[in-house]
């Protein structure tokens, strides 16, 4: 009979979800169009740059540099006069600015060493860093091959044979997709149950509940597994649909093993975002809480740097965020197509930290619904 008291209850949190168009709509959103934006919007690598040239010297070398900047690195240069050049950069035409200087080609073929000067506009910092590397290289192969009349790759003593595993092309979409589905199934199970439990009290039906024959632990158990399923659904079709289908990303591994492992993080989560609930009088205090929750937890959990490369004290705090072995669990499920040999420790971190939070949420619950009986 306790099941069935449960089941109802979740079939009545589905019900009150479906009458709150944001949410659905936010639901719809961030797994569908964010995920999508999320891989394609931000490339790592350099893309579309603009340049502009001043080519004082005129020479077949000079138009020989200007024609070496093409899409997609570049876009194609604008051939700009040197008073063009400070007023450009400063509208922010320009990213790359670059200044070939008068007898340029003559003082290299007379072995002086001339100047080129390159201005960059710091504030695009992606663009900036990425494409004064493909400058310098594009400007000293040109320049080396005009000296040499020919082209040729000069051998080296060492022949590096690289291999790219679990993402051959380098497309930043592969990892830019699946890292938005991971922190939108986090950001989602701790913004639903949080508004559940905030919404109760708002329109007043958890005086409904407390005279029922219901337990704190039927509340809350009932409203885990709603928002579970909600985000659990949304989480295959953007698999399925976006992240496989438009996408086209290689997923290696067993989606139900992925699955298996999202519900353990689902049960940490969600049992984060009733406590969160708890604390939280309205929505915008929750919307204030998640600010303080979802950056570190997105930010530190591996996803975005690795997590070899920060402090030690910050690598202890993070084993014990769900995040964290859920992001190395996907990781090794969907691109290295791990099994559960490999992935049972991240299954018990998550087992453990979820029981934990529900322990520590249920007594927060239990003693905020004593208070309001």
């Amino acid at each position: 009979m306790r099941c069935s008291t449960i089941f109802y209850l979740g079939c009545k949190e589905l019900r009150s979800l479906g009458r709150d168009p944001v949410l659905l709509f936010m639901i719809v959103w961030v797994f569908t169009v964010g995920v999508y934006t999320a891989a394609t919007a931000l490339p790592d690598s350099l893309n579309k740059a603009p340049i502009a040239i001043v080519d004082e010297d005129k020479s077949p070398l000079s138009m020989r540099l200007a024609s070496a900047f093409y899409p997609p690195q570049f876009l194609v240069p604008e051939m700009i006069s040197q008073s063009e050049m400070d007023r450009r950069m400063d509208m922010g035409l320009d990213t790359f600015s670059l200044d070939i200087p008068p007898d340029f080609q003559k003082d290299l073929l007379a072995r002086r060493t001339p100047t080129i000067q390159l201005n960059i506009d710091a504030t695009r910092m992606s663009q900036a860093f990425a494409g004064n590397g493909y400058i310098q290289t594009i400007i000293s192969a040109e320049v080396a091959e005009f000296m040499r009349r020919y082209r040729s790759d000069e051998a080296t003593p060492v022949d590096l044979n690289l291999r790219v595993r679990f993402n051959p092309n380098l497309i930043q979409a592969w990892f830019g997709s699946v890292m938005e589905m991971i922190n939108n199934v986090t950001m989602l199970a701790i913004i639903l149950t949080g508004a559940s439990l905030i919404r109760e009290r708002e329109h007043g039906t958890v005086e409904h509940l407390l005279v029922m024959p219901v337990t704190p632990f039927d509340i809350m158990v009932s409203k885990i597994w709603s928002m579970a399923l909600v985000v659990t659904v949304a989480c295959i079709f953007s698999l399925v649909v976006v992240i496989r289908g438009i996408l086209a990303v290689q997923l290696e591994g067993a989606l139900p093993l992925f699955l298996a492992g999202t519900l353990l993080h689902l049960f940490a989560t969600t049992s984060m975002g009733i406590y969160l609930g708890t604390v939280a009088r309205s929505m915008p205090q929750l919307g204030l809480l998640m600010v303080l929750i979802l950056l570190p937890l997105q930010m530190l959990s591996g996803g975005v740097t690795p997590r070899e490369s920060m402090p030690v004290a910050v690598k202890t705090v993070m084993e014990a965020a769900p995040t964290t072995h859920f992001v190395a669990l996907a990781h090794a499920v969907l691109y290295r197509g791990a099994e559960f040999a490999v992935i049972w420790p991240q299954f018990i971190a998550l087992g453990m930290i979820g029981i934990i939070l529900f322990g520590v949420s249920l007594a927060r619950f239990r003693r905020t619904i004593g208070l309001m009986a």
